[in-house]
């Protein structure tokens, strides 16, 4: 399939539009689109938020308000997701843009959504519209990862987090941890915390460093649902991330532990396995089936290894403060001994830069 310069720089365009959404769209996906005709754009728009129009109705009152009705007539429609076919909270965009009598409709991606997953086009070939996918569709890809990740196996994307020395420590060995990194490392982690719907965390670095885990260091209309692994239900009751609804998932059936918490506003859901821990891989579905698509990790080194040696981590957001903690300093994941290099985990670096004195990594398990 060919697609022309234009088309590049028009569904570029839509990417970009899509990006604002990034905090504000979960559980949907962030979508942008723009009409293009007689090789202008005539109007444009994006999904903001669950419940509110879809990117393409956007675009097409945008192109209302400036050409009049039955303006986006003969248009070229670039989208970065597969209009959808079906009824959710709203109608179906591929009606609306049948409707609007379209001449043309490029989809960076087909969605993976089991209730479209490329019936919108077909519907829209159906109507005589010329539909074509895959445009850009590694980029749409990536700004969605965790809406194809919950709708292809129906766990969302978990993301390591861990802000370390040089020498990969994260603490002193009192517990003492902040702050390792500088500022623009911070506030550059408030926005992955932002974008994420979920902030997953353990009871140690609950009791040990007592956050919110709140969104603090840039603007959000949205804060992600902070949850809690806690496999003895032995979290305090006056810890502050029950200033606001908590979900706690444990092992434990301890009714007066349990009652203290709920009292505090937090959801306690337990979930053992055999071994009485939590059980992650079902914790992870469960947080699926409330339409988290991405999960970020922010916890220390028992609960780190434990995702890593499950296979549950799909991306690790490292951040490296130019200094050295000593080996008696808290380690960033508890993994097993390695008797031979072929043992080890091995990452994939997607992207290297430096946010003021630091280093951020941002990495990827290889799968073999």
């Amino acid at each position: 399939m060919s697609f022309t310069a234009d088309d590049h720089r028009f569904m570029a365009r839509a990417l970009r539009l899509a990006q604002r959404g990034l905090f504000t769209t979960t559980p949907n996906p962030r979508v942008g689109c723009v009409l293009v005709k007689d090789g202008a754009v005539i109007g444009e728009g994006w999904h903001e938020k669950a419940g509110g129009p879809h990117a393409e109705i956007v675009a097409l009152a945008d192109a209302e308000r400036k050409l009049g009705a039955g303006g986006a007539a003969g248009s070229s429609v670039y989208v970065t997701l597969e209009p959808c076919s079906h009824h959710g909270r709203t109608p179906p965009c591929a009606d609306a843009l049948i409707g609007a009598r379209v001449a043309r409709v490029v989809a960076a991606m087909r969605d993976p959504n089991p209730l479209v997953a490329g019936e919108g086009l077909d519907r829209l070939r159906a109507a005589g519209i010329a539909a074509e996918s895959g445009l850009l569709e590694a980029e749409a890809r990536e700004l969605n990862i965790g809406f194809v990740a919950r709708m292809t196996r129906g766990r969302p994307w978990l993301r390591l987090k861990i802000a370390t020395s040089l020498d990969g420590r994260t603490a002193l060995a009192n517990g003492v941890s902040q702050w390792i990194t500088g500022a623009a490392a911070r506030r550059d982690a408030h926005a992955w915390r932002a974008r994420s719907c979920a902030v997953l965390t353990g009871l140690g670095t609950v009791r040990d460093d007592d956050p919110r885990l709140t969104v603090r260091e840039i603007a959000t209309p949205r804060q992600p649902l902070p949850v809690i692994v806690d496999n003895r239900l032995e979290t305090p009751p006056t810890a502050r991330i029950l200033e606001r609804p908590v979900l706690i998932f444990t092992a434990s059936r301890d009714d007066e532990r349990m009652a203290a918490l709920t009292a505090r506003g937090a959801e306690v859901v337990v979930l053992p396995n055999p071994a009485g821990q939590v059980d992650l891989p079902t914790l992870l579905t469960a947080l699926g089936n409330r339409g988290c698509n991405e999960v970020l990790v922010e916890a220390g080194a028992r609960l780190n290894g434990a995702l890593l040696r499950a296979g549950l981590v799909d991306e690790l957001l490292l951040y490296q403060a130019p200094l050295l903690l000593g080996d008696a300093a808290r380690g960033m994941a508890a993994l097993p001994e390695y008797l031979a290099l072929s043992e080890t985990q091995h990452l994939q670096v997607l992207d290297r830069r430096m946010l003021g004195p630091d280093l951020r990594i941002l990495a990827r398990p290889e799968r073999i």
